[in-house]
């Protein structure tokens, strides 16, 4: 007989050869302290640590406005939504949510999903089969999310190299003059960071008669004067055909979304199989949500502060010699080059240091690629910027990681 539990110790095992087994940090946020944490060690012993790889780039999960939006939504409504939106889950906090999106991102409509995970999978799955002969364009560097809506919609692909026009350009002229076709990419890219041409991307999309699908995970509540993303900084909210975000990041909640014309979000609502048959978001998520959209849209002084913290840190490795990847976004990524490596930096940067930053390796990041990704927010003080540069410095000695020339 087959041996089934051997097949997955073997799967296993093979991530563990590889460098790259992963150990989750059993890690509790305190209230009001972010980005402070109480790390529980095996042993059950406590340590203080400072989180420095969050998503939740500007707080907001800890912010009291969202606190008290998500406590009074569950005094007054209880636990759960009660069903799908088709069925019984769709609450007033849902409905004026979406009101709320759209009217962030400039768009007649917004759709909620549980997550930007399944935003992205259902939307691209489903534009396909609303369409059929789709012709999907996806630069090479898009999420995992966005790759397996891409394929599992069944229609023809072609992949353009990252961030590179000429190639999507020649991909574009190629393709029947007459077929739909869509052309999916993001804004920031989180491993890198780094921002598409999102002018270049339009003009060719109108050229070749093309929609626009753009994943703005990465910059929702980060860019622009009322934090809509890098659309809203450059001008083109009404040149995008279809946003996709996330509640997860900045937002500091939980769920998804899309936002563009009425029909399109109308169509998707009736078709996409990841939103009917799912479960919706519980009252208390779409009421922190609201709270943190509405707050974010005047908070232009908490993405200033952001951005200076990240610029900062990206100086301060620079000045250390810690090889900083070149990075036009709040994204502070430092090459390593080796999973061993990359992991036994992170390991004793927490239990030596009580620095939290987990190791990016393989598939996120290609091979030979690895690193550390730090997201500093506005709450990372001089000090822990102090202590974490220090601990770097340290730590590149200790192991014996290549190093850039110091900056003058």
């Amino acid at each position: 007989m087959f041996d089934y539990k051997a097949a997955f110790q073997n799967a296993v095992d093979q991530v563990q050869k590889e460098g790259r087994y992963r150990v989750f940090a059993d890690l509790k946020r305190v209230r009001g302290q972010f980005p402070k944490a109480v790390r529980r060690r095996e042993d059950g012993s406590e340590q203080d640590v400072v989180v420095w790889c969050s998503n939740d780039y500007l707080g907001m999960g800890q912010h009291p406005v969202v606190l008290e939006a998500m406590q009074a939504a569950i005094d007054e409504a209880g636990a759960g939504a009660g069903g799908t939106r088709n069925i019984s889950g769709t609450t007033r906090w849902a409905v004026d949510l979406e009101a709320e999106l759209a009217d962030w991102h400039h768009k007649e409509a917004a759709l909620l999903f549980t997550s930007g995970y399944v935003a992205n999978e259902a939307t691209l799955t489903t534009l396909q089969r609303i369409m059929p002969g789709l012709i999907v364009f996806s630069d090479s560097l898009n999420h995992a999310s966005m790759i397996a809506g891409i394929r599992n919609g069944g229609c023809e692909r072609h992949i353009f190299a990252h961030n590179d026009l000429e190639h999507l350009e020649a991909l574009l002229q190629a393709a029947p003059a007459d077929a739909p076709k869509l052309i999916a990419f993001e804004s920031v890219y989180s491993m890198d960071g780094d921002i598409a041409d999102l002018h270049g991307t339009i003009a060719l999309a109108q050229k070749y008669g093309a929609m626009t699908y753009l994943d703005e995970v990465h910059a929702v509540g980060l860019y622009g004067e009322r934090g809509a993303g890098v659309a809203e900084r450059d001008g083109v909210l009404d040149q995008i055909d279809i946003i996709e975000c996330t509640l997860g990041k900045a937002v500091g909640v939980m769920g998804g979304y899309i936002a563009a014309d009425a029909v399109i979000i109308d169509a998707v609502r009736s078709w996409a199989a990841g939103f009917i048959f799912t479960t919706s978001l519980p009252p208390a998520l779409t009421a922190g949500a609201l709270a943190s959209v509405r707050h974010l849209k005047g908070a232009a002084d908490l993405r200033a502060a952001h951005q200076e913290r990240a610029e900062t840190l990206k100086a301060r490795f620079a000045e250390a010699g810690i090889p900083v990847l070149p990075s036009v976004s709040h994204i502070v990524p430092v090459h390593v080059g080796d999973p061993v490596h990359c992991k036994m930096i992170s390991d004793m940067l927490l239990e030596d240091f009580g620095v939290y930053v987990q190791p990016i390796n393989y598939p996120t990041v290609p091979k030979g690629t690895e690193r550390l990704r730090f997201t500093p927010s506005p709450n990372h003080d001089d000090g822990m910027m102090d202590a974490l540069v220090a601990a770097m410095d340290k730590l590149w000695t200790h192991c014996n990681v290549a190093r850039m020339p110091k900056a003058a």
